[in-house]
């Protein structure tokens, strides 16, 4: 199938090489020249395991190419995937002026019947919108499709080829054929493909992210209630996760939850709910449990330093939001270093891939360490706030003998309170 998607971001790009890996032509558009010069070379912007061996394959095949021009991609295909930006606005509510404006530009460069397919997370309602400005713009018929992605940044390429479900919202059965066709090789294991209306299908996406965002910060506000009772959250998680009503995924407890979904999600879904004069009472909650669970760390540094950290070198192992990505967007590492810099701390960081990131972010403020050990160089405490494998099993001996004082501030809960204090490390962690 000939396929166009406008925008190579996290979701264009991985759409267009997963579509091009399943045998179909894709061709992706962006009107930044100088990232598709570096996408022709076969580089990716943004880290993502299996992605840029994906993009190299298909390139190399001639199933995926890259271009600025989007009326050629759009005359060229069958399908027209819009997969640009919908940054939050000051309010909570997603900006589709960039889906908008992508929409007008398809419709004027239509050469007959196109499938337009909304891949951005948009709130309910876009569907239709979408289609008033093709109609306006164009006499070719044309379908407007509601299909979101549910892809977890660090395994997305894996998500996409082996999807739980592939929700699609149409209402042309033309449209909703054709769709099903598309995505029939990426369920041959037996996940449902979904046609519903086009609200249901938007609201799918936003209410699957606010839902796994409540069972974090639920599980945040437990070992909260933990540290208080002298419980231990990890036994109370594993009980709670054996109920099969509830399952075990999403409830380990930590410094919150961040990246580009679940932040504005939750509070999309509450502006929305909130234009139709419906209060989300939960979601509330569960955006400002997790805005101050960011910064429940500090309390433990400030509980155990004093709060003057004047003076103090705090290594820090983890900048990007979760594992696997240099995504550092509403990343819990942000909030907890702009709080020591606050409190007079110097910060020695160290991220395996988002460094480049975080200098975007500090620049200059904090030190930027080339490995994990050396981060720990004079430093009085160390902060775990990323879970990245290589920091599970590190050697104990050496980070005590290159700290000044053994203190871990452990807020991803990846080592064991008796093993550490067995080391001689004054350890805390999160509800144990």
């Amino acid at each position: 199938m000939k396929i166009a998607v406008v925008g190579t971001g996290y979701v264009g790009l991985v759409l267009g090489a997963c579509m091009a890996e399943s045998g179909n032509d894709v061709t992706c558009v962006d009107k930044d020249a100088a990232k598709v010069r570096m996408l022709r070379r076969g580089k990716i912007p943004i880290y993502e395991p299996g992605l840029e061996e994906m993009v190299k394959r298909n390139k190399t095949e001639g199933r995926l190419v890259f271009t600025t021009e989007l009326p050629k991609a759009v005359r060229g295909a069958e399908v027209v995937f819009i997969a640009v930006g919908t940054p939050q606005g000051e309010d909570g509510s997603a900006d589709l002026r960039h889906v908008m404006g992508v929409a007008q530009e398809i419709a004027r460069a239509m050469n007959g019947y196109k499938v337009i397919v909304n891949k951005s997370t948009v709130p309910v309602g876009t569907a239709e919108k979408v289609r008033e400005v093709v109609r306006r713009e164009t006499t070719h018929p044309f379908s407007v499709v509601s299909n979101p992605e549910f892809l977890k940044q660090g395994a997305a390429v894996d998500d996409f080829m082996k999807p739980d479900r592939v929700v699609i919202g149409a209402e042309d059965p033309r449209a909703a054929e054709l769709m099903v066709k598309l995505h029939q090789p990426f369920t041959r294991t037996g996940a449902p493909i979904m046609v519903m209306d086009c609200p249901s299908a938007e609201l799918s996406k936003y209410a699957s992210n606010a839902f796994l965002a409540t069972k974090i910060s639920f599980m945040n506000e437990i070992a909260n209630v933990c540290d208080l009772f002298g419980a231990d959250v990890d036994r109370v998680r594993q009980a709670v996760g054996s109920d099969r009503r509830i399952g075990s995924s999403f409830l380990f407890p930590g410094v919150g939850y961040g990246g580009s979904c679940f932040p504005k999600d939750v509070k999309a879904v509450m502006k929305f709910a909130a234009d139709k004069k419906y209060d989300f009472k939960i979601l509330k909650a569960v955006d400002a449990v997790n805005d101050s669970q960011k910064r429940v760390l500090v309390k433990k540094i400030e509980a155990h330093f004093g709060t003057s950290l004047k003076g103090k070198t705090i290594a820090v192992w983890g900048l990007a939001f979760k594992p696997k990505t240099d995504d550092m967007r509403e990343a819990p590492s942000v909030p907890f270093i702009e709080a020591l810099l606050a409190k007079g701390a110097k910060v020695q960081a160290y991220d395996p891939e988002a460094m480049k990131a975080a200098k975007g972010i500090f620049g200059s403020r904090i030190t930027y360490s080339s490995r994990n050990y050396d981060a720990l160089k004079g430093a009085d405490a160390l902060a775990v706030i990323t879970e990245w494998q290589e920091f599970r099993e590190p050697d104990f001996a050496r980070i005590k003998k290159l700290m000044r004082t053994p203190v871990v501030f452990d807020g991803r809960n990846i080592y064991q309170p008796d093993q550490m204090k067995a080391q001689g490390f004054t350890y805390f962690s999160i509800g144990r």
